[in-house]
């Protein structure tokens, strides 16, 4: 926004702001925040906070005060921040995502080589995992954390622990953990998602399926192919019952098959046409193929009976294409129609977008994802 644009929207922003640092008990520090709110705002590339500063005509140590040692409560804001976030957006969906943000020294909390999908390849970087509310039309971050590798762990990690002023209880855990705890903590305020949906690096894991329905959570996941599940009409089998030992467990006798496997053995004569929602210049449309299967793999959770619960498969073939291109699979209702749960399936793509115009309008929100998850562990 240029100056001229912020000052007509000035009334706004400063109820805004006030609003949503109310718990900030200090009044210096509620200034503080709307000053960084409004930096953030105004035209520039670049948002740390010298930058930030010349652009707002004050000294750029009250910026960084807030920002760095500052001890107030992030948790409280950001829980004001989503429960405005979903009364705006109306969300169709929650989308757990990463982001990495390359760094060029060791001295952030928790950098390190890892995977940074910024620049597509292993790089020096941050990682933030975020849940999103989002529809096609618009998304917004409703908590995020840091994600602390395991090297930063363990007594050679000591020293950049204490420089970085990470609190002893703060560990390494999986992102797909952080994302369950995540939505635990919006749980807690009241918030809970319409559906669930996360890319096949959260997707694939078992342990985070079965911990959203374990919270009795609708998703809609993206999937790897190799996955393997059970047709919908299998059976599992009760051995005889000998007398002595244990009476044994229903189970299913037969090996699965992939995912793959199974929409290759459909065919293409079991996919449709489905437009999920209009671009910019055209239908988003594809060929889709829809079964029944009952996911197999690690951790499954059969009934009591040994049966595997159905879930539904939705599987991309492009007319183009040898073979599928994306796997998603579901638990949302049987009777649910297939343009419904493509939809709900494509809407992540709203992140996308959004985390790029995150880290170029708006600036990097490295600082606030990494420095505020300290400062509310510290204050």
């Amino acid at each position: 926004m240029t100056p001229e644009e912020l000052a007509g929207c000035r009334d706004r922003l400063e109820e805004f702001a006030a609003e949503v640092f109310a718990p900030l008990v200090r009044s210096d520090q509620r200034a503080k925040g709307g000053l960084y709110l409004r930096g953030l705002l105004l035209d520039g590339r670049r948002k740390s906070m010298q930058p930030m500063a010349r652009r707002l005509g004050v000294d750029h140590q009250r910026l960084q005060q807030f920002v760095t040692s500052s001890t107030w409560l992030a948790a409280v804001v950001q829980r004001r921040l989503a429960r405005r976030a979903v009364a705006a957006v109306c969300p169709e969906v929650w989308v757990v995502d990463d982001t990495a943000f390359p760094k060029d020294g060791d001295h952030s909390p928790a950098v390190a080589v890892q995977y940074c999908g910024t620049l597509g390849k292993k790089a020096n970087c941050q990682v933030a995992v975020s849940v999103h509310a989002a529809t096609d039309a618009a998304s917004c971050p409703l908590a995020w954390r840091l994600f602390v590798p395991a090297c930063w762990d363990g007594p050679a990690a000591a020293e950049r622990r204490r420089r970085c002023r990470i609190p002893p209880m703060v560990r390494h855990r999986p992102k797909w953990q952080l994302a369950l705890d995540m939505l635990d903590d919006l749980a807690g305020t009241g918030l809970r998602p319409p559906v669930v949906t996360a890319d096949a690096a959260y997707g694939s894991n078992a342990a985070f399926r079965t911990g959203l329905e374990e919270r009795h959570l609708a998703y809609v996941l993206q999937v790897k192919g190799e996955l393997t599940a059970y047709a919908a009409d299998a059976q599992p089998v009760t051995p005889p019952y000998g007398g002595r030992r244990p009476r044994p467990l229903s189970r299913y006798r037969t090996r699965p098959l992939s995912l793959r496997g199974h929409v290759l053995t459909a065919g293409r004569r079991q996919a449709v046409t489905i437009t999920w929602r209009h671009g910019s210049k055209d239908r988003m449309r594809s060929r889709f193929v829809l079964l029944r299967v009952r996911p197999a793999g690690r951790r499954p959770r059969p009934a009591a009976d040994g049966t595997l619960s159905l879930r539904w498969l939705i599987a991309q073939w492009p007319p183009d294409a040898d073979e599928p291109v994306r796997y998603w699979l579901s638990n949302l209702p049987a009777d649910l129609p297939p343009s419904v749960l493509v939809r709900l399936a494509k809407t992540r793509w709203r992140i996308e977008h959004d985390y790029r115009e995150l880290k170029t309008a708006l600036g990097t929100v490295s600082r606030i994802t990494c420095e505020a998850r300290w400062r509310g562990l510290r204050g």
